[in-house]
């Protein structure tokens, strides 16, 4: 599990294409100070496991399944990610509960940038929109956010000084493909109601 505060600005430094599958590379010093074989680190939001550490970088084999749903697979060497180490028994939960399950990517729409914040405007997959919620929580690419607006196709998000200094978000550009993690919370409320009145949930 993961709270979505995002802990290292990291780096792909490798990617060898295995067909159906792709083996990343990965510089995150920190990240990988206590990690080893079969631990999770967080790339983007998307839960990984470690398959070896050597001077500051990771290994992980990313199946098709998690490139098919996830913006991993357009990840080239150079590319800055962001990256969390699971959450340890008894910290505090700094943003929210989070998977490293991607459940969509959206596309940034628009910046609009403040004296001393941003606003972000994503698109939102139909199937993601009814767990979308003005005042709730959205993983975008990792990190742990507040929706802003919740529209009909879109949402927004408002951007600090640290999120945009210390995070991708800073630096990604209209056009740009995150990964989106709604509140898995919401999804299992959805699951239970319509389990208790004879409903379709899914």
């Amino acid at each position: 599990m993961f709270t979505g505060i995002v802990e290292e600005l990291g780096e792909v430094t490798a990617v060898e294409n295995l067909g159906d599958s792709s083996r990343f590379r990965l510089r995150g010093p920190l990240v990988t100070e206590d990690a080893k074989h079969g631990d999770s680190i967080a790339v983007n939001g998307v839960c990984l496991t470690v398959v070896e550490t050597a001077d500051g970088e990771f290994t992980a084999d990313v199946m098709a399944e998690t490139l098919n749903r996830s913006s991993l697979g357009a990840l080239t060497t150079g590319s800055r990610v962001n990256l969390e180490r699971p959450m340890a028994v008894g910290d505090r939960l700094g943003g929210h509960i989070v998977q490293g399950h991607v459940d969509g990517t959206g596309t940034i729409l628009a910046r609009t940038p403040s004296e001393n914040w941003e606003i972000v405007k994503i698109s939102l997959p139909a199937s993601l929109r009814r767990y979308v919620v003005e005042k709730g929580s959205i993983t975008v690419d990792g990190v742990s956010l507040t929706v802003v607006d919740a529209g009909p196709d879109h949402f927004t998000i408002s951007l600090i000084p640290t999120t945009l200094a210390l995070t991708t978000l800073g630096i990604k550009e209209p056009g740009d493909p995150v990964n989106l993690e709604v509140d898995v919370i919401a999804k299992y409320v959805e699951r239970l109601v319509g389990t208790r009145t004879g409903g379709n949930a899914q």
